[in-house]
């Protein structure tokens, strides 16, 4: 399985619910899904079972470009922060 994107949206919000593996093959797609969107963002990660390192970062991003993050798993929360706490003040 890889990845499987559901999207639902209102006058406010939009939520973008995924399931399965994020992994960096997935992301252009992923990508393309959340260009041009005009309400605020939820990514629900409530059923993502596996993410590489190029998820973490996107998700990381995701957040700084704020986008919230729901349903994420202690591991991918975790992870997600300590790649926050590696950027550099260059970077």
């Amino acid at each position: 399985m890889t990845l499987k994107i559901e999207k639902k949206a209102d006058i406010y919000n939009t939520e973008i619910r995924l399931s399965g593996q994020i992994e960096v093959d997935v992301l252009g797609t992923l990508k393309d899904e959340l260009q041009d969107l005009h309400s605020a963002t939820i990514l629900d990660l409530e059923e993502v079972t596996l993410v590489d390192v190029d998820a973490i970062r996107f998700l990381r991003d995701c957040e700084t470009e704020g986008m919230r993050i729901r349903n994420c798993s202690p591991y991918i929360r975790n992870w997600i922060q300590r790649e926050r706490n590696s950027l550099s003040p260059d970077e």
